[in-house]
């Protein structure tokens, strides 16, 4: 029997329960005691690109020292029974090293670095530091291959969602607010009767068209928790 595809939508809310600090948490906006603007933009990889490259060795680094959560587990354990998308907003690779296998990950990978010659889409792996000099073969300076505010996101991840969340029968939210544009538009592209699970402890601070109502729970726990009772939702369904 044909698997049912689920389409998982996951934000920063899982992975801070592993220990990794969420922007949306930042307060005053600074975040790992910098401000967002001077290593979260395009304009601060153009005014000082030693100290962007400095802040992503950090965050890189720090994937050492941190592990996949229970959510992460339980979202990679849904693979055994289900067809699964997982589109997230993170940029680390917990869900990856939790097991999960179709990852598309739109705000782009600290675990990868990018060539900054013009019109490249190439990226490579990258398990260390970027540093000043360091060259893709065409002789371009190396950067983060992550999607600073003022880029767009990879239309070709965007198609590669946009068609997952069509073909789902069952969509699950977990761990974001459900307020950055574009990415926040994919788990509402799904059909109109596709079952829509949000997994938050927060209020929801977003729309839900009314016709959606009848379909969509809003599951108001941890993402570690959320999912154990999600999983027990699915499994007695």
């Amino acid at each position: 029997m044909e698997k049912k595809r689920i389409l998982i939508f996951t934000g920063a809310g899982v992975s801070k329960e592993s220990g990794i600090e969420t922007f949306r948490d930042s307060k005053d906006s600074i975040w790992n005691n910098h401000r967002i603007e001077d290593v979260a933009t395009i304009d601060a990889w153009r005014k000082n690109k030693s100290l962007v490259l400095d802040f992503y060795n950090q965050r890189r680094a720090q994937l050492k020292d941190v592990h996949p959560n229970l959510a992460h587990q339980i979202i990679s354990e849904l693979e055994k029974d289900y067809d699964v998308t997982l589109v997230t907003q993170n940029v680390d690779n917990l869900h990856e090293r939790a097991g999960s296998t179709n990852v598309i990950h739109l705000h782009g990978e600290l675990t990868k670095s990018r060539s900054t010659f013009p019109g490249s889409t190439e990226s490579y792996d990258c398990p260390g530091d970027i540093n000043i000099g360091d060259k893709c073969p065409k002789g371009a300076q190396l950067r983060p291959s992550i999607i600073w505010f003022g880029e767009n996101l990879d239309p070709n991840n965007i198609d590669k969602a946009e068609i997952a969340a069509g073909e789902c029968d069952i969509c699950i939210i977990v761990g974001t607010s459900m307020q950055v544009f574009p990415a926040n538009q994919i788990p509402f592209l799904t059909k109109e009767d596709c079952i829509i699970f949000y997994v938050d402890p927060s209020d929801m601070d977003f729309y839900v068209p009314e016709f959606r109502n009848d379909f969509f729970h809003h599951i108001k726990e941890p993402a570690t928790v959320g999912m154990q009772t999600l999983l027990n939702i699915l499994t007695n369904a």
